[in-house]
């Protein structure tokens, strides 16, 4: 390694959960032409997924699959996969993950939730007619759950993305990540931009920061089905602010996207 790549910062911003809801699909497209945000999560089983990447076409972008299994529908049968499920077919939701960890219980069958993987994997496949750049999971307690992408990635040879604890360095090929947390949440609320400046601020040498990111806009869809609102919006429009993209262009920090990452 070369004397530049190990004081070298990277900075990779991703966006999750595109296909959640249109709302949330306008927000993360309207991010991707503010041209900040060039890696997007998709929730391959939900409805508005083909809305999403029909918003995002024709942008140079780094998709991963962004599993998920508390939102929506499955795309496997939920006879086959009782234990993600209600009664209703519907995925529990990420409540029920939080409540079974305190009781330090989790349901998850690891064999019903590799089915559901693959078949989320499949249609990332069928909906982008590609591999995923990155392969990983929407967050919720379940230790089976991760095993069972790095199960499914092994299988496959995907680039799994692995939970990291807070401050503690995942390796993606071979390049360690660090998870940004704000260090006050207060203030990142009120304005995410405080956010970055830390980031930056305290970016790691030869090594590779990452913001995790949800930018979306308020619908129906969202209001019903998440605790996460206002939060979307006001990311939305800080990664759409020129200033932002102005500002980081003069740090000492390269953008990056999984793709970039060896």
């Amino acid at each position: 390694m070369t004397e530049e790549v190990k004081t070298m910062k990277y900075l990779l911003i991703r966006a999750d959960d595109l296909g959640y809801s249109e709302g949330v699909n306008y927000g993360i497209a309207a991010t991707v032409a503010a041209g900040l945000v060039r890696s997007v999560g998709v929730m391959t089983n939900m409805p508005a997924a083909v809305h999403g990447l029909g918003l995002l076409h024709g942008h140079s972008l780094c998709l991963g699959q962004h599993t998920n299994i508390c939102v929506g529908r499955p795309l496997t049968d939920p006879s086959h996969i009782p234990s993600l499920c209600t009664p209703e077919g519907e995925f529990r939701p990420s409540r029920t993950y939080r409540e079974a960890a305190k009781a330090g219980r989790d349901f998850v069958v690891l064999e019903e939730v590799i089915e559901e993987i693959e078949a989320q994997y499949r249609q990332f496949k069928a909906l982008t007619g590609r591999e995923p750049d990155y392969f990983e999971g929407h967050a919720v307690a379940s230790a089976n759950f991760f095993k069972g992408l790095e199960i499914v990635a092994q299988h496959h040879g995907l680039p799994y993305f692995a939970m990291g604890r807070p401050g503690e360095a995942v390796i993606f090929r071979h390049t360690r990540v660090y998870a940004y947390m704000p260090r006050d949440f207060k203030a990142y609320e009120a304005d995410p931009f405080t956010g970055v400046q830390d980031a930056v601020a305290h970016a790691h040498e030869g090594a590779c920061d990452l913001m995790v990111f949800h930018p979306g806009y308020i619908d129906a869809y969202l209001l019903d089905h998440s605790t996460m609102t206002t939060p979307r919006v006001r990311e939305a429009a800080m990664l759409c602010r020129p200033e932002v993209r102005a500002w980081l262009e003069q740090q000492d920090i390269r953008l990056v996207t999984y793709n970039d990452l060896t």
